[in-house]
C-alpha cells in the first residue's frame, strides 16, 4: 500500500504498474477540497500524452496499480 497523505497530493509523481496507450509516468495536477478537508477532485495528467483523467485519489494507495515516483 502506497501511503500519501491528501494534502501533498498535488505535483506528486506516480507509475502505472500497467501502463495503457504508453501512458506510464502521471503527475496530479489538480486536488480540491470540501470545508472538512476532504479531498472532492483529483485530475491526474499523462506525461507523455498530456491526457488528463479525474481519478479517486484513494486508487493511488493501491500498489497493484500505482508506484510512487517516476522509475
Amino acid at each position: 500500500m502506497n501511503r500519501i497523505h491528501p494534502k501533498k497530493l498535488l505535483h506528486s509523481k506516480w507509475t502505472a504498474q500497467h501502463p495503457e496507450r504508453r501512458e506510464k509516468h502521471f503527475i496530479v495536477r489538480e486536488v480540491d477540497f470540501d470545508e472538512d478537508g476532504n479531498v472532492t477532485h483529483c485530475l491526474i495528467e499523462a506525461v507523455l500524452t498530456g491526457r488528463q483523467f479525474e481519478i479517486d485519489w484513494r486508487s493511488l494507495q493501491d500498489a497493484e496499480r500505482w508506484r510512487q515516483g517516476w522509475s
